[in-house]
């Protein structure tokens, strides 16, 4: 054979082994051989920064306006010490976020987390969170108008994520909030069923006990069925980038209801210590796998029934005052990706335009200008 005919055969091994392996990692896209980074973004709707580092408030535990049985939620939640209230109260946060993570926003610390949307409530929180901007002139109102700009979200479904990126709320404003008619993106929200051709088990389950469950609240259903219609979604199609919005915390805050509050914070707390778990155990998501989490408001603390409220003068009837403390937040995470920070104290500043930019580094989309991510990643 001339060494003409050997180049030649040589040549076209090189070229089929070449297809061979990028037709192989063309394949790998969406199963549990994709080694890519998966990030999942969770918000709890209005839960304070002080129940997330203190732990239950002993004003409220015993005022009872707002808690009715003192004796049972002191019983279960109150300890001498506002580490040990803390991590009583969200064991996940404490024992695995704090160990193996990232927590901000300990303002008795110096670490401060907060908004910059002139509102202090969740359209603009939410718009902020998701597309790395605050957005004053056109972002005023909770009312269902489809936003008109792109979240982080839509992005990552335009560039390489296409049909790999899904959404899940209790409120039944996010589909809004995301533009799922523009975006394309599917949102579960509200009272919404899930719907495809394929739905498991489970799936239909959780359709009719939605139907069949007392809700407590027009818009809001209770955050069990949006985190399980997450998660079976997570199982059965393997999304790259989710994201999941709990609602609770809020509902029963402007409720004034404390004992409710403080056991939608446990319970929340443990759902994310399941979403946690199953990536752990997940070859799609173990080890390839980024959470972050904040809120997308806080609340008062002065007078006592301001704990019930948030927003800022701009928001307000002319005469109502500012609820103070509600811009103040905080912003945790763990997964491959983020450095073991633990507890993080100051001088530092951070806001929750930041988030939006991290999930871009995360995922290496390109984005509009936006705020620096957070200095948490490895690099």
């Amino acid at each position: 054979m001339s060494t003409i005919s050997q180049f030649s055969i040589l040549c076209a091994l090189v070229l089929a082994i070449g297809c061979t392996n990028k037709t192989e990692q063309k394949k790998a896209v969406g199963t549990d051989t994709d080694e890519s980074e998966k990030v999942i973004l969770i918000t709890l709707d209005g839960l304070r920064w002080q129940e997330v580092f203190q732990g239950i408030d002993s004003i409220l535990l015993h005022n009872q306006t707002y808690a009715k049985a003192p004796d049972l939620l002191e019983a279960q939640f109150w300890k001498p010490t506002a580490k040990e209230r803390r991590e009583t109260l969200m064991p996940f946060f404490w024992k695995t976020i704090v160990k193996e993570g990232f927590l901000m926003g300990n303002r008795e610390l110096g670490s401060y987390a907060n908004l910059t949307n002139a509102y202090w409530f969740s359209y603009p929180g939410y718009n902020e969170i998701l597309t790395g901007k605050a957005d004053d002139q056109r972002i005023q109102s909770n009312d269902k108008n489809n936003n008109p700009n792109k979240t982080i979200l839509e992005l990552a479904n335009e560039q390489d994520y296409k049909g790999m990126v899904a959404a899940f709320g209790s409120w039944d404003r996010f589909r809004y909030i995301i533009n799922s008619d523009r975006s394309g993106i599917p949102v579960n929200d509200g009272y919404a069923s899930a719907t495809a051709n394929d739905l498991s088990a489970e799936e239909i389950q959780l359709n009719r006990l939605q139907k069949q469950a007392v809700q407590p609240w027009p818009a809001v259903r209770q955050d069990v069925f949006t985190h399980n219609f997450a998660l079976e979604y997570m199982k059965r199609k393997h999304p790259k980038l989710v994201y999941i919005a709990y609602g609770e915390t809020d509902d029963f805050a402007h409720d004034g209801n404390y004992w409710h509050y403080i056991l939608a914070t446990k319970n929340t707390d443990a759902l994310l210590q399941e979403i946690w778990e199953f990536c752990q155990t997940d070859s799609f998501y173990k080890n390839k796998t980024t959470i972050l989490i904040t809120t997308d408001h806080g609340r008062g603390t002065q007078p006592v029934e301001n704990w019930m409220h948030h927003g800022d003068r701009s928001t307000l009837d002319e005469n109502q005052y500012t609820i103070e403390g509600s811009d103040q937040v905080w912003i945790a995470g763990i997964g491959s990706q983020f450095k073991a920070m633990g507890e993080m104290g100051g001088p530092q500043q951070v806001y929750t335009n930041q988030i939006a930019p991290t999930v871009a580094k995360l995922l290496q989309i390109k984005t509009p200008d936006m705020a620096q991510p957070l200095a948490i990643i490895k690099e």
